[in-house]
């Protein structure tokens, strides 16, 4: 069957997450445009591909003991010298974020493992750039700010190009959102009035 490398995270939405994504390509990170703007949950985990209806099921009981909660982001925030990093800091939400990272990683599910850092909510803005390339986006995104009601968290495979897609989304409470990739595109006629 083979491995796959998924991760899970919640998305940060539109208009903040392709701004962030665009700033992070013009700061010269090269993953800018293969990395949805994210905060990660599960980082990019290496799992036997026939466990994922397993996953999916455990990521819906994580999901459906949650609850909608508020996700504020505001300033900037770095992991350097430790790990070479420049992130939007989570100034609300991070607990929440916490919670369902550990239930995530629960030892009584499948994705079980150990973290190479603590966890540390955050929006990467650049990694692994240039030294002055990584002081630009600190200085520049220091007085950013975006909120938004985060009401789920979705599962990411890696292609072998290197970019992150959605495979599913999970509600809180519950009810899951399918993958839409590949579902016909409908539109709705508007009248003129």
């Amino acid at each position: 069957m083979g491995t796959v490398t998924i991760g899970v995270s919640i998305a940060v939405p539109e208009p903040h997450g392709s701004l962030l994504q665009e700033l992070r390509a013009g700061f010269g990170d090269p993953a800018a445009h293969g990395i949805p703007t994210h905060v990660t949950l599960l980082p990019p985990t290496e799992v036997d591909s026939g466990a994922l209806p397993v996953i999916e099921q455990h990521l819906s009981a994580v999901a459906a003991a949650g609850r909608p909660f508020p996700m504020r982001l505001s300033g900037t925030g770095t992991f350097r010298p430790l790990s070479p990093v420049v992130f939007v800091q989570v100034v609300e939400g991070g607990s929440a974020c916490s919670w369902l990272q550990e239930r995530v990683r629960d030892s009584s599910g499948p994705l079980v493992r150990e973290l190479q850092f603590p966890y540390h909510p955050h929006v990467t803005v650049a990694h692994g750039i240039a030294e002055e390339a990584m002081d630009r986006a600190y200085e520049e995104l220091s007085g950013y700010e975006a909120a938004w009601p985060c009401t789920g968290f979705a599962l990411y495979e890696q292609g072998p190009d290197a970019v992150w897609r959605k495979l599913r989304e999970f509600a809180f409470g519950g009810s899951t959102v399918p993958p839409q990739a590949g579902a016909p595109a409908t539109r709705g006629t508007q009248r003129a009035r």
